[in-house]
């Protein structure tokens, strides 16, 4: 988990292939240090992310439409690389639900992503749904969260505690299934928004995400590399309905790494 102590020896070269949605996508910046402080400066990030992005769908938020992460070019290149020491991250798995898809469904998006990692690594991480704070909602609460951020969705809050509890138990039987490790989330992560990262929470979030706070000593990653992953777009997106395709070669960081976005 530590960066190789033998200088003499060629730099051992390690993979992160992220996936998930808003949290991955505002807290992007912690996790892309704390794999760095982790696995050293030649670690390589391939990610599938973006605001409302859905395992197995177009996810349209406001003017700009993605790919589903299942169907985005992300795989393609992953089968093109190289085989690395990998660690695969299936984030942010909620979105799905206040889209209206069911459990069943969206537990087959999951499978078929479990499934194109295992190509690549045996190493996964599954991130819960943050239930404690789901079930903490107040109604009024729930229907405020739920026109800014889904507006067509016309769940109520019951159904979608309900779906969100359905969805763990499936998502924690098949990580144990698979031999995937599952991360609960903390409830001190969140505060008036009960399902983004609070800010000042993603550097400790990401370590336990990534792996031992113990091993794990990244944070926020300084604020101009911040800025220069927030700026990066993805291999394929559209604006206004225009599609916009941009080559990823892998964009070097500063302080090390190289990062990839589909």
């Amino acid at each position: 988990m530590t960066p190789n102590p033998d200088s003499s020896s060629p730099p051992l070269i390690r993979r992160v292939v992220a996936l998930g949605a808003s949290n991955l996508t505002m807290g992007f910046a912690a996790a892309v240090s704390t794999a760095r402080a982790g696995w050293g400066r030649d670690v390589e990030v391939f990610a599938a992310f973006g605001h409302g992005r859905s395992y197995g769908v177009s996810s349209c938020v406001v003017c700009r439409t993605l790919p589903s992460i299942v169907g985005s070019g992300l795989w393609r290149e992953l089968e093109s690389r190289p085989p690395a020491p990998t660690r695969g991250l299936i984030t942010d798995v909620g979105n799905d639900i206040l889209y209206g898809f069911s459990c069943e469904q969206i537990l087959a998006w999951v499978a078929e992503s479990f499934d194109r990692l295992h190509r690549v690594t045996r190493d996964v991480v599954v991130t819960d749904l943050p239930l404690a704070s789901i079930r903490r909602l107040s109604s009024l609460k729930f229907l405020f969260l739920r026109g800014i951020l889904f507006p067509p969705c016309r769940l109520s809050l019951a159904q979608t505690i309900d779906g969100a509890e359905r969805l763990s138990a499936g998502l924690a039987a098949m990580a144990k299934e698979r031999g995937a490790r599952f991360v609960t989330p903390d409830p001190s992560w969140y505060g008036f928004d009960p399902i983004h990262i609070r800010a000042t929470a993603r550097a400790r979030a990401w370590r336990t995400i990534l792996g031992s706070p113990a091993e794990m000593r990244g944070g926020l990653g300084a604020t101009w590399e911040a800025a220069k992953l927030a700026l990066l777009t993805p291999e394929r997106r559209w604006l206004f309905g225009v599609e916009r395709v941009k080559a990823q070669a892998g964009v070097a960081l500063r302080a090390g790494g190289k990062v990839w976005l589909y």
